[in-house]
């Protein structure tokens, strides 16, 4: 006869971690016992195709491509972009010279350009004399006689809405580290402005002033003041609340700080106007960053056989990325803002699509990368800055790494995520986040908020079965 078997005693002190379901783990923690959530999913949602890939993409060939990747990734952070003049676009770029304009995002026709992309194309071909008004560019569109480049071709970055013709000024920035070259136009301030989606003789008579007026003054400075690090200024204005992206305020400050000897020495009355733009116009450093971005870009872009995203784009109808060493562009339909503050009388139902070249600045380490350092940014999810840093945390999920020169004091001093892998974006379902402004869909108000975009899943899933194949 043996012995019964003692009684089975249960803990009185009970913690638990839970994996998958959080209603299992909301039940517990409601009866004041500890829980740890681990969100765990099926990778890439349990669909075969993209299974396949990763399995691929991270077991057989995962080892080169975490080595390109930390190439990619030391170019895009050790890169030192530099602003090194400013010049007309057809003496800087030999290929944009009669009827062409250069628009945002990934390439389309005059049929499929939304309103306000529409708008900043014909405000641009009456500022550039084409059309004595704005019912002449149109005619001049519609009939394709005007022809239609997307920016990145040129290694040019536009934001929001901006389209661009030969005559209008160029910032070009040089990354002497890899030998390439990224080029932005001036940025147009805020109000009745064409990149903004507003064709108003306001707007063209401000594309008429920068090619004009600011374009040259801006030259003349810039040859007295040697190079400018536009790195270390947005280094800087991260430390001071930018997030280099929605808010540039601090780094434009520090800009035209540096700048400010040479503007002075100018000579005329019109560096007055121009000093009466540039104080006034919050976003100037914007359009840098994103040529400095764009600069360090084109080097990583030199690495072959990376998952690392260098190019994310929008022209307000279609979503564009490209990963490190490809010349293909994966598309899938611009997305809404969804976190979102608006101006008085407008709302979602006002809002046009994501646009604009400058999702660049997330690739690199800014905008919703380092949200969790932006009062800003916070402003738009709920107004917490834990809301910001859980956007920052999100962003880190799906990157191979953190920035060795952008740090965030309110993260920890922590580098912001950086370099974009679309293979973590594909297995966890989860995309990149834009911080960015929203243009009025339809009527041509110009800016009616601003906010955060969800990247559409789409094109990183055809970017991840590009990259699978032999």
């Amino acid at each position: 006869m043996t012995a019964p078997e003692p009684p089975v005693r249960l803990p009185d002190d009970v913690a638990v971690v839970n994996v998958g379901l959080t209603l299992f783990a909301d039940a517990v923690r409601d009866q004041a016992v500890p829980v740890q959530q681990v969100d765990w999913r099926i990778p890439a949602g349990g669909d075969p195709a993209m299974v396949e890939a990763l399995e691929q993409l991270y077991g057989e060939r995962g080892e080169a491509i975490d080595r390109a990747n930390a190439e990619v990734v030391r170019r895009l952070d050790q890169g030192v972009p530099q602003l090194v003049g400013c010049e007309p676009a057809e003496a800087l770029l030999p290929d944009v010279s009669g009827r062409v304009l250069l628009h945002c995002g990934p390439a389309l026709a005059w049929a499929d350009a939304c309103d306000p992309l529409r708008r900043s194309l014909r405000a641009a071909a009456v500022a550039e004399g084409w059309a004595p008004d704005v019912a002449g560019a149109d005619r001049l569109l519609e009939a394709g006689a005007v022809a239609l480049e997307p920016a990145y071709r040129h290694d040019v970055v536009l934001p929001m809405a901006t389209a661009i013709g030969p005559t209008q000024p160029l910032f070009a920035v040089d990354n002497p580290h890899g030998g390439t070259r990224a080029f932005s136009p001036l940025n147009q301030g805020s109000g009745d402005t064409a990149w903004f989606g507003r064709d108003t003789p306001g707007a063209v008579e401000r594309l008429v002033f920068l090619r004009d007026v600011a374009g040259p003054l801006l030259r003349e400075v810039l040859e007295h003041s040697g190079p400018v690090d536009l790195f270390a200024l947005a280094a800087q204005g991260l430390q001071m609340g930018d997030d280099v992206h929605l808010r540039t305020q601090a780094s434009t400050n520090l800009l035209i700080r540096t700048l400010l000897p040479h503007l002075v020495a100018l000579r005329g009355d019109d560096r007055v106007e121009l000093a009466r733009f540039l104080s006034g116009n919050h976003l100037f450093f914007l359009n840098l960053a994103m040529a400095a971005a764009k600069a360090v870009a084109l080097w990583a872009d030199q690495v072959e056989g990376s998952s690392v995203v260098t190019m994310m784009c929008r022209n307000g109808t279609t979503f564009g990325i490209r990963l490190a060493g490809s010349a293909t562009v994966h598309l899938a339909p611009a997305p809404p803002v969804s976190d979102a503050l608006y101006y008085p009388g407008h709302g979602p139902e006002d809002s046009a699509p994501d646009i604009g070249d400058s999702a660049v600045l997330e690739l690199v380490g800014l905008g919703a990368a380092a949200a969790a350092g932006s009062p800003a940014v916070a402003g738009f999810l709920g107004g917490t800055m834990a809301a910001a840093a859980a956007l920052t945390r999100q962003m880190q999920a799906v990157c191979v790494t953190q920035s060795t020169r952008f740090k965030l004091p309110t993260w920890h001093n922590a580098g912001t995520p950086l370099g974009v892998d679309v293979r973590s974006v594909v297995e966890l379902g989860t995309t990149p986040r834009v911080t960015t402004g929203i243009l009025d869909a339809t009527s041509g108000a110009g800016q009616v908020g601003a906010g955060v975009a969800t990247a559409p899943l789409g094109c990183f899933r055809a970017a991840v079965a590009a990259l699978a194949q032999p």
